[in-house]
């Protein structure tokens, strides 16, 4: 009896290991790569059109564009995450080369109600309002001179993180 016992319990754990699925890959994984986008690499975008995106894990989907110069760029910010805006707000913010990233953050700090955009800040070429998940602004701004542009996300804390550099060619 002890030997059909243990060839029956054999011949059950062979059948359920036969019906395991298999555990899922990377590739199947999508949301776990889309919480966490990767960097992309610097292209030259169609027609100057942007699409820009942010979530809840402050990171930029890109973090170097190439547009054209003397062409008009119309940017679209999407917020992708769900949090609000007073939480986890995002904005983008246009700044012209050279610009002390630092001090401008400093600066933004105290413009919340102008969407963290020092109203007196020269360094600012072009900004879109701050939003909340799932919200979206379009701006559109053109740049005359060739060269790299830094831009952040304004919100306080997250410009260390949330950077990146327009070159205009």
């Amino acid at each position: 009896m002890k030997r059909v016992f243990s060839f029956a319990a054999v011949l059950f754990l062979l059948a359920a290991c036969g019906n395991e699925t298999p555990a899922p890959t990377n590739h199947d994984n999508h949301k776990a790569q889309e919480s966490t986008p990767a960097p992309s690499t610097p292209a030259v975008t169609s027609g100057n059109a942007i699409v820009l995106n942010g979530g809840d894990d402050m990171k930029f989907d890109q973090t170097a564009i190439t547009v054209i110069a003397n062409e008009v760029v119309k940017l679209t910010l999407n917020h992708t995450g769900k949090m609000s805006k007073e939480a986890m707000g995002h904005n983008f913010v246009l700044l012209k080369p050279g610009t002390d990233i630092n001090k401008f953050a400093t600066e933004a700090i105290a413009a919340k109600d102008n969407d963290y955009v020092p109203t007196n800040a020269a360094a600012v070429l072009a900004h879109t309002k701050v939003l909340s998940g799932g919200e979206s602004d379009s701006i559109e701004f053109t740049i005359t001179e060739k060269g790299e542009y830094p831009f952040i996300c304004s919100f306080p804390g997250h410009s260390a993180i949330m950077q990146g550099v327009i070159t205009v060619k």
